[in-house]
């Protein structure tokens, strides 16, 4: 079924407003849902461990020993993509408010298309950008710190540094790590002291489904990491912390005829972006569009997508002026889309959009 993030308690950043709340005694945007909320002990020290690209329903693969932890499901916000996730946990606020709005960005000041992750052009060129100060002042991070909580983030050590880093991870302690091993034991040794928020990313589901899709044995052992380092981090989980996982969207798999090039005629007039499931649009609507197995959707009329005001000051600016909602059959490639992708995210539909939240630990 296709909707919108619940933006009003049953979302990622409600899930982050809650444990905020909780730390701190305030948050910037709604809590959790109290029937949500009621399954997330109370502690003075919280783990969230968020699985890229582990939607719900992915746990009902026999492979994703996660299913018995699982407590409910959230929505990830929109675009359901991992820099717009991201963000809302760095920040505890929706896409309307923190103006990360896709994970392929249009950024008027520079008038270029930006990869959020890579920090480079569509085509691939790195850009010069200064990312400390793209999301608003004070983040998360920032906030528990002057609540006297520390914030830890446990993360890929080649990820140091990086612009993406420095946008998401202004104010947090970056924990760097390079096995499975170490992802497990830096955040149980990290989670011992009172009055911390450890954030740990685990990110090979996402790269799996997308590469390999989710029939393959490199999916299957992808899995059974994520699960090794959740149960890994629970039997040995200080006492009185408390476990939080959740994911920053779904995937679907897509054979090779329902990946969709995008005719070139298309792209002559306007700027098709953004993830292949939910494609921006800098420019006019086609009469082409007709023809693609999509509904084309004026931004203005689903501004509530990316959550309730108010709008960051660059909301109106960064926008699309549409949307290409791809049918759920189907995904869509601009000219610099990667084709070979079989895992693709972006969209509203329930595996897209809802993410499992897991709680372990406190008992």
């Amino acid at each position: 079924m296709t909707r919108p993030p619940d933006y009003a308690g049953g979302s990622l950043v409600n899930l982050i407003a809650e444990v905020e709340f909780r730390l701190t005694g305030t948050a910037r945007t709604p809590r959790l849902h109290p029937e949500v909320a009621a399954g997330i002990p109370d502690a003075p020290s919280y783990v969230i461990v968020l699985f890229d690209g582990l939607g719900a329903d992915q746990l009902q693969h026999p492979a994703a020993g996660l299913a018995a932890d699982m407590i409910g499901r959230i929505d990830a916000p929109f675009p359901t993509t991992t820099t717009v996730s991201l963000a809302t946990v760095a920040t505890g606020l929706p896409p309307s408010q923190h103006g990360l709005l896709g994970y392929q960005l249009w950024m008027p000041n520079i008038e270029q298309v930006v990869n959020t992750i890579k920090w480079t052009t569509l085509w691939g060129e790195p850009l010069d950008y200064d990312t400390n100060d793209l999301l608003p002042t004070p983040n998360l991070w920032e906030r528990l710190t002057s609540a006297g909580i520390e914030p830890i983030t446990v993360q890929p050590g080649h990820f140091a540094g990086s612009p993406l880093t420095q946008a998401l991870y202004r104010g947090c302690r970056f924990e760097p790590v390079f096995t499975v091993e170490e992802v497990v034991s830096a955040t149980i040794d990290l989670a011992a002291q009172p009055g911390r928020l450890l954030f740990t990313y685990v990110p090979h589901v996402d790269f799996a489904a997308h590469v390999y899709g989710q029939d393959s044995r490199e999916y299957v052992d992808s899995l059974e990491v994520a699960t090794g380092i959740w149960e890994g981090i629970a039997h040995r989980l200080p006492a009185g912390s408390v476990m939080i996982g959740t994911a920053d969207h779904g995937h679907v798999d897509f054979p090779e005829a329902r990946r969709v090039r995008l005719p070139k005629e298309i792209e002559e007039d306007r700027i098709l972006y953004g993830d292949s499931r939910a494609m921006f649009v800098k420019g006019a609507e086609s009469p082409a569009f007709a023809d693609l197995p999509a509904t084309w959707i004026a931004a203005g009329e689903v501004l509530d997508w990316w959550g309730p005001g108010p709008r960051h000051p660059a909301f109106d600016g960064r926008a699309p002026d549409g949307i290409l909602l791809a049918d759920d059959d189907a995904a869509l490639l601009h000219s610099h889309s990667d084709k070979r992708l079989i895992g693709h995210h972006g969209a509203l539909t329930t595996a897209e959009r809802e993410v499992p939240l897991l709680v372990a630990g406190a008992d």
